[in-house]
Order: structure tokens, then C-alpha cells, then sequence
């Protein structure tokens, strides 16, 4: 049980510094890997696919994440956590990775119209680190970590 919270805590610490290293890529909707850009899920999906927490070779949106950690909710996010926006009808519309307990890191300021770097450039769409408060709403957030191990 010891040894499942330290592998589950050094993920969480690989996941972090993992993501710091793509600040500054373009936003590209649709995006899922450092060569185009991500968008915000396909930037999640690289982050625990890298880890070993998803599987490779499935693509999931932010809602699809959410669906899949959502009985990992937790009252009080910390890093590694998952941070997912929700629209009024509870669907997941945008997800970022927490750093800590009120910053998070993950591709944002785009939209479907994001294609090109230029793009990106223009509506200054990158992964980005952000206060957890920088959206609108409160955002329900999720542990991948729990029950994995």
C-alpha cells in the first residue's frame, strides 16, 4: 500500500516537470504531439500517456477524460490532478494539469479555428501556465492517479 502512494506521488512529481517542458508550443486544435501543437485534451492525453497512466494509440477529448477519471473526484486539487472546465450541462469543455494545489499547465487561447502556428501566434494559443482561477467557473478536478496502482 506504501509503496503504491510513493509510485503514484513520483508520477505525479514526473507528470509536472514533464509538462513544464512544453510551455511555449502552439496551441493546434486537434493537436496531439509537440511537432504540430496540442490542443487542451490532446496535450492531457501526452502527459499520462508519457507516464504510463493511458494507454497509447487512442485519442480522447476532454470529455472523454473526464468520463473516464470522474469517480476520482477530489475536493482539493494538487499537482498532478486534472483540472476539467464544465459547460451548463456538465459536459467537459476544457482540461489542464494542476502543478500544484492553484496553478496548472495545459495548451489554451485557441479554438477550432487554431491550425497553424500563425494561427497560434495571432490569438496567443500555447501551452501556457496559468492560475487555476484564469477560467470562469470553478473547476471540478480529478486524481488519474487513484486506483491505478
Amino acid at each position: 500500500m506504501a509503496e503504491n502512494h510513493v509510485k503514484a506521488a513520483y508520477l505525479r512529481a514526473v507528470a509536472v516537470d514533464y509538462a513544464k517542458h512544453f510551455i511555449g508550443t502552439p496551441y493546434h486544435w486537434g493537436g496531439s504531439n509537440p511537432m504540430e501543437g496540442w490542443d487542451c485534451s490532446g496535450f492531457a492525453v501526452e502527459i499520462l500517456q508519457g507516464i504510463g497512466i493511458l494507454p497509447h494509440g487512442r485519442d480522447y477529448s476532454a470529455h472523454d477524460l473526464y468520463t473516464l477519471f470522474k469517480p476520482n473526484v477530489v475536493a482539493l486539487g494538487y499537482a498532478g490532478c486534472l483540472a476539467f472546465w464544465l459547460d451548463a450541462s456538465g459536459h467537459a469543455v476544457h482540461v489542464m494539469l494542476l502543478i500544484d494545489n492553484a496553478h496548472v499547465i495545459g495548451a489554451t487561447g485557441g479554438g477550432s479555428g487554431t491550425i497553424t502556428e500563425e494561427d497560434a501566434k495571432r490569438q496567443n494559443a500555447y501551452v501556457k501556465m496559468r492560475n487555476i482561477n484564469y477560467r470562469r467557473g470553478t473547476p471540478a478536478i480529478v486524481d488519474p492517479f487513484k486506483g491505478v496502482f
